[in-house]
């Protein structure tokens, strides 16, 4: 059996033939993120798909919910994660699993890019944007509700 094994050499800024892609297509609600598909269905012997995110400072990702959970590991820089009702600071290294449902969001606010990897499964449902009904109803930090960027 021939081995479909690869590496994926790391460039000055990124990796070799992996291009950054948009990090979505709709909406305003996140802020000068990139998304590189490192590992994805071109792999198709794996059950996940890996990427990394890259946030500039001040950017951030969507708030968003769905069922299925994901792990994140940093790898460059620090910022802080929304977890449902908590804010925690994160720096390199730092390893966040986000479980089904959870309302999340990634900011790069402590003055320098925020970068990681996000692993999740190969089929999964698609983020949900919580209405702010929904946000309201679950999240009672006042903290949270404030830092919350859309």
């Amino acid at each position: 059996m021939k081995s479909s094994s690869k590496i994926i050499k790391s460039a000055d800024q990124g990796w070799n033939g992996v291009e950054p892609k948009k990090y979505k297509t709709e909406g305003s609600n996140f802020k000068s993120i990139s998304r590189y598909s490192l590992l994805d269905d071109e792999t198709s012997e794996l059950n996940s798909h890996t990427r990394y995110f890259e946030i500039e400072p001040d950017g951030y990702s969507s708030l968003e919910m769905h069922r299925h959970p994901h792990s994140v590991v940093v790898l460059k820089g620090s910022g802080s994660v929304i977890l449902d009702d908590q804010i925690s600071e994160i720096d390199t290294h730092d390893v966040i699993y986000i479980a089904p449902e959870a309302i999340h969001q990634f900011q790069a606010d402590r003055g320098e890019i925020l970068g990681f990897l996000c692993i999740v499964d190969r089929y999964r449902d698609k983020p949900v944007i919580p209405s702010d009904d929904f946000i309201h109803a679950n999240i009672k930090s006042e903290k949270v509700l404030k830092k919350i960027r859309k």
